[in-house]
Parts: C-alpha cells; structure tokens; sequence
C-alpha cells in the first residue's frame, strides 16, 4: 500500500483519479481548497479509513507528513472562467504550488507528477503537437496567467530534477470531458449539453471551425497512473490526449443529437487567444507508457449527458 498525495483531488480530473488509487489499495490524502473543486466529488470516500481530506491551499505552506511515496500535483483552476476571476491566484497555484509540491517530495524522496497541459502550446502554429514543439504564447494575454504559469510550473519541475535528483513526471493534458464536470465552468462540452438539455441556444465561438480533442476522463486517468508507474528515466514531458479530432460545429451537433434537443446554434465572436487547433500526437505515450484512449466520443458524450441530467 503506497501513502500518495494528490493536490487538487476534489477536482474533475483528480476525483477520478483518487476513485482509481484508493480502488488499488492506496492511503490517499487530498489537499484541496474547494475554491473549484467540489466536496460532492469526493464524498464517497469521507468514510474510508484509507482516505484524507485536507483543505487547504497549495500556495500556502503544506502540513508535515510521515511518510510520502507519491505526489500527483492537480491543483489550478483549469478552465478560463475561472483562471480568469483571478488570474494572480492562478500564476501562484501553478508556480509556487509546484514549488511547495516539489520541496515535499524533496524530503520524502518521493515522485512526483506535475499535471501540465496542452496550454503550453499557445496557438500552436504547428499541427498536430508533439512534445518537443515549443509553442506560440502570449506572455501578456488574458490567458497568459495559465498557460505561463503551467510553463513556469514545468521549469522548476525539470531544474528540481537536475538540481537535487528529484523524481519527477510531467504530463500534458489536452481536453478532457465526462462526469464531475462543473457544469458551469464555461467549457465547451459541459456548455454545449447544459444548453442542449436546457433547450438553449448552443454558443459557438468563432465559425466553429476551430478544432479540438476530447479524451474521456477514464482514459486519461489510466495515462496519468501510468506515467507515474513509468520508469524513473521517463520523465517526460508525455501529451495524454485523445488524437480523434472534432470541430466545435461537430461537437455540437452531436450534442443536440444526443439529447434530442430543439436548440439552434448561435455564433459569437472568437475570445482572445482562443487557439484554432489543438490535437496532439500521443507516439511517447504509446511506445513509453503503452499507453492510447479506447473510449471514443460518441461513447463518452453518452455518459457525460448522463450525468448532467442528474445535474438540472
């Protein structure tokens, strides 16, 4: 039984991600601020002796432990209605959260994984991304607070690595969608089917033409355990993403499908920096983590809408 950490664990993502630890026999502490995650997600686990909630801060100093054998660190407002609200906040978790994250796992000699993300890439002026693209970012953007904190965040990662040998493992997260989404965290698919099943219209930024990925969270979830199961020469960083590529038009007409919906799509002039693509190539997770999403679309959105009526 390992004794693991994950920051941001009553989040989205990290909520799946503790079902999937604790269903292994792990001891997990969540340190979470519940500013975007939600007690809700987690409340299945409240009474198991196996299982923490320590609320809490990551900018802040964080409490002693006995003994740590991993560090999954998910915590940062990850949707732009909420990096945006307060975008200092935001640059703070990223960086000084990994800085806190990384001493921590310093003294235990523990690994440590840091959820980076596709934001990394800007507006990638090269399609589809593979790691080694640098990216094409706004330094002084609306969304810079994310996405150079996420940068920011991956550099003290690897200079902890070759400063003090620690064990690190940097992932890139593209989109990801499925239950425990907030419904009201301005993301496309949790937008589209709040809409669709509200029978409002659908908002399409842009001509809908822009593209992205969708990886169901379950999948993801599988990747992020690999790479933290990686060899420790596998640092990364390691796109997680699913390849199939949607347009938002596509998306959304799937949507209104799929809920039998009578809502019309209503078009909106595209946010700054928006990026127009964003697809990656998951070749270093195939061959590093034997690692690629078996649950397409089609299925995934099945289940989401599922769990957003429960939501109404």
């Amino acid at each position: 039984m390992k004794q693991i950490i994950v920051t941001g664990g009553a989040g989205f993502i990290g909520s799946h991600l503790i079902d999937q630890l604790l269903a292994q026999g792990n001891h997990v502490s969540c340190i979470d601020n519940l500013q975007t995650g939600s007690r809700e997600n987690i409340e299945h686990h409240m009474q198991s002796e196996k299982f923490t909630l320590i609320e809490q801060d990551i900018i802040n100093p964080l409490p002693a432990f006995e003994h740590i054998d991993e560090i999954y660190n998910l915590a940062c407002a990850a949707s732009p209605v909420h990096y945006q609200a307060d975008p200092i906040h935001t640059f703070k978790t990223s960086v000084i959260g990994a800085l806190n994250v990384l001493e921590l796992a310093k003294q235990h000699n523990a690994k440590v994984l840091q959820a980076s993300t596709s934001e990394v890439y800007g507006d990638p002026l090269v399609h589809p991304q593979p790691e080694s693209y640098l990216g094409h970012v706004n330094p002084i953007g609306i969304r810079s607070c994310y996405d150079e904190g996420k940068r920011g965040a991956e550099t003290v990662f690897f200079d902890y690595a070759r400063q003090y040998n620690t064990k690190i493992k940097v992932i890139r997260i593209f989109n990801t969608y499925g239950p425990r989404m907030d419904p009201k965290d301005g993301r496309v698919v949790s937008n589209f089917i709040m809409q669709a099943l509200k029978g409002e219209p659908l908002t399409i930024f842009g001509d809908g033409k822009q593209s992205r990925s969708f990886c169901y969270v379950n999948d993801l979830v599988d990747g992020i355990v690999k790479m933290m199961n990686s060899k420790e020469e596998v640092q990364g960083p390691i796109n997680l993403g699913n390849p199939h590529e949607f347009t938002m038009l596509e998306l959304a007409e799937q949507v209104v499908a799929k809920t039998a919906s009578g809502s019309p799509l209503r078009f909106h002039p595209l946010p700054s920096d928006d990026p127009k693509q964003r697809q990656p190539i998951i070749d270093k997770a195939k061959e590093l983590l034997n690692w690629e999403p078996t649950i397409q679309l089609n299925q995934g959105l099945d289940k989401t809408i599922n769990y957003f009526r429960t939501k109404l």
